[in-house]
Protein backbone atom coordinates (compact mmCIF):
# COMPACT_ATOMS: atom_id res chain seq x y z
CA UNK A 1 0.00 0.00 0.00
CA UNK A 2 2.24 2.78 0.34
CA UNK A 3 1.70 6.74 0.10
CA UNK A 4 -0.78 7.97 -2.32
CA UNK A 5 0.53 10.64 -4.66
CA UNK A 6 -0.95 13.66 -4.90
CA UNK A 7 -0.36 15.62 -8.69
CA UNK A 8 -1.35 19.37 -8.50
CA UNK A 9 -3.03 20.70 -11.59
CA UNK A 10 -0.92 22.87 -13.94
CA UNK A 11 -2.68 26.59 -14.62
CA UNK A 12 -3.68 26.31 -18.01
CA UNK A 13 -2.74 29.15 -20.38
CA UNK A 14 -6.26 30.32 -21.64
CA UNK A 15 -6.47 32.43 -24.93
CA UNK A 16 -7.14 35.97 -24.27
CA UNK A 17 -11.19 36.98 -24.23
CA UNK A 18 -13.07 38.03 -26.92
CA UNK A 19 -16.15 38.65 -27.76
CA UNK A 20 -19.26 36.07 -26.87
CA UNK A 21 -17.82 32.51 -26.99
CA UNK A 22 -14.91 33.73 -24.10
CA UNK A 23 -15.52 31.26 -20.81
CA UNK A 24 -14.62 32.73 -17.85
CA UNK A 25 -12.30 30.28 -15.38
CA UNK A 26 -13.66 31.76 -12.18
CA UNK A 27 -15.01 29.09 -9.93
CA UNK A 28 -18.41 28.55 -9.21
CA UNK A 29 -20.17 28.59 -5.90
CA UNK A 30 -21.57 25.40 -4.80
CA UNK A 31 -24.52 25.36 -2.61
CA UNK A 32 -25.34 23.00 -0.24
CA UNK A 33 -27.26 20.40 -1.14
CA UNK A 34 -31.37 20.60 0.19
CA UNK A 35 -33.23 17.71 1.25
CA UNK A 36 -35.68 16.22 -1.01
CA UNK A 37 -38.90 16.91 -0.34
CA UNK A 38 -41.39 13.25 -0.06
CA UNK A 39 -44.83 13.65 1.36
CA UNK A 40 -45.34 9.71 1.16
CA UNK A 41 -43.20 7.33 1.83
CA UNK A 42 -42.37 3.78 2.83
CA UNK A 43 -41.54 1.98 5.94
CA UNK A 44 -40.06 -1.23 5.89
CA UNK A 45 -38.93 -2.99 9.64
CA UNK A 46 -36.62 -5.78 9.67
CA UNK A 47 -36.77 -6.94 13.04
CA UNK A 48 -34.42 -10.33 13.83
CA UNK A 49 -33.20 -11.98 17.10
CA UNK A 50 -29.41 -10.08 16.78
CA UNK A 51 -31.18 -6.85 15.45
CA UNK A 52 -33.73 -4.58 14.26
CA UNK A 53 -33.00 -2.43 11.39
CA UNK A 54 -35.70 0.35 9.97
CA UNK A 55 -35.08 1.70 6.36
CA UNK A 56 -37.71 4.62 5.21
CA UNK A 57 -37.43 4.90 0.94
CA UNK A 58 -39.83 6.93 -1.31
CA UNK A 59 -42.77 5.35 -3.34
CA UNK A 60 -40.50 3.83 -6.00
CA UNK A 61 -37.65 1.89 -3.45
CA UNK A 62 -35.09 4.80 -3.55
CA UNK A 63 -33.68 4.70 0.09
CA UNK A 64 -33.53 8.39 1.97
CA UNK A 65 -32.78 7.37 5.52
CA UNK A 66 -31.81 4.00 7.55
CA UNK A 67 -30.90 3.43 10.88
CA UNK A 68 -30.02 0.35 13.01
CA UNK A 69 -30.12 -0.70 17.00
CA UNK A 70 -26.75 -1.11 16.31
CA UNK A 71 -25.35 1.94 14.65
CA UNK A 72 -27.54 3.91 17.57
CA UNK A 73 -25.13 2.08 20.05
CA UNK A 74 -27.49 -0.89 21.72
CA UNK A 75 -25.08 -3.92 21.75
CA UNK A 76 -25.16 -7.74 22.24
CA UNK A 77 -28.90 -8.98 23.02
CA UNK A 78 -29.78 -5.45 23.53
CA UNK A 79 -30.17 -4.88 20.17
CA UNK A 80 -33.25 -6.85 19.53
CA UNK A 81 -35.66 -5.81 22.13
CA UNK A 82 -38.31 -3.85 21.62
CA UNK A 83 -37.09 -0.73 23.44
CA UNK A 84 -34.25 -0.68 21.16
CA UNK A 85 -36.65 -0.57 18.19
CA UNK A 86 -38.71 2.71 19.44
CA UNK A 87 -35.00 4.20 19.82
CA UNK A 88 -34.61 3.67 16.47
CA UNK A 89 -38.08 4.93 15.20
CA UNK A 90 -37.09 7.76 17.35
CA UNK A 91 -34.04 8.68 15.64
CA UNK A 92 -35.76 8.29 12.31
CA UNK A 93 -38.99 10.38 12.80
CA UNK A 94 -36.82 13.55 13.44
CA UNK A 95 -34.68 12.80 9.72
CA UNK A 96 -38.24 12.20 8.21
CA UNK A 97 -40.02 15.28 9.43
CA UNK A 98 -36.68 17.11 8.07
CA UNK A 99 -37.71 15.80 4.30
CA UNK A 100 -41.52 16.21 4.72
CA UNK A 101 -42.88 13.12 5.26
CA UNK A 102 -46.09 12.58 6.94
CA UNK A 103 -47.53 9.18 5.06
CA UNK A 104 -46.18 6.01 5.43
CA UNK A 105 -46.46 2.45 4.34
CA UNK A 106 -45.20 -0.32 6.62
CA UNK A 107 -43.48 -3.49 5.65
CA UNK A 108 -42.65 -5.74 8.10
CA UNK A 109 -40.13 -8.91 8.05
CA UNK A 110 -38.93 -11.25 10.83
CA UNK A 111 -40.55 -12.44 13.63
CA UNK A 112 -38.61 -10.62 16.72
CA UNK A 113 -39.56 -8.50 19.35
CA UNK A 114 -38.67 -5.17 17.42
CA UNK A 115 -41.82 -5.29 15.12
CA UNK A 116 -44.46 -4.19 17.38
CA UNK A 117 -42.71 -1.31 19.52
CA UNK A 118 -41.66 -0.09 15.85
CA UNK A 119 -45.46 0.05 14.64
CA UNK A 120 -46.15 1.53 17.60
CA UNK A 121 -43.34 4.55 17.97
CA UNK A 122 -44.39 5.54 14.26
CA UNK A 123 -48.18 5.97 15.30
CA UNK A 124 -47.13 7.96 18.67
CA UNK A 125 -44.27 9.96 16.49
CA UNK A 126 -47.37 11.44 14.40
CA UNK A 127 -47.40 9.71 11.04
CA UNK A 128 -50.17 8.37 9.15
CA UNK A 129 -50.10 5.02 8.22
CA UNK A 130 -51.32 4.01 4.90
CA UNK A 131 -51.23 0.43 5.07
CA UNK A 132 -49.31 -2.38 7.01
CA UNK A 133 -48.08 -5.16 4.59
CA UNK A 134 -46.17 -7.93 6.44
CA UNK A 135 -43.72 -9.58 3.96
CA UNK A 136 -42.28 -12.32 6.29
CA UNK A 137 -41.01 -15.67 4.61
CA UNK A 138 -43.00 -18.78 6.06
CA UNK A 139 -42.03 -21.92 4.78
CA UNK A 140 -44.83 -24.17 2.78
CA UNK A 141 -43.34 -27.08 3.86
CA UNK A 142 -40.51 -27.17 5.50
CA UNK A 143 -37.24 -29.43 5.31
CA UNK A 144 -37.36 -33.16 4.66
CA UNK A 145 -38.26 -35.51 7.45
CA UNK A 146 -35.78 -37.48 9.04
CA UNK A 147 -35.43 -41.15 7.99
CA UNK A 148 -37.42 -43.57 10.29
CA UNK A 149 -34.78 -45.16 12.86
CA UNK A 150 -34.22 -48.59 12.53
CA UNK A 151 -33.41 -51.06 15.82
Amino acid sequence: MGKKKVAEEKPQKSAPSTGEGAVSAAPKAVSAKKPKRVDTGRVYVNSTYNNTVITVTDTQGNVLTWASAGAIGFAGPKKATPFAASKVVGVLSEKMKNIGMQNVEIILCGIAGGRDSAIRSLVNQGFNILSLKDVTPIPHNGPRRAKVRRV
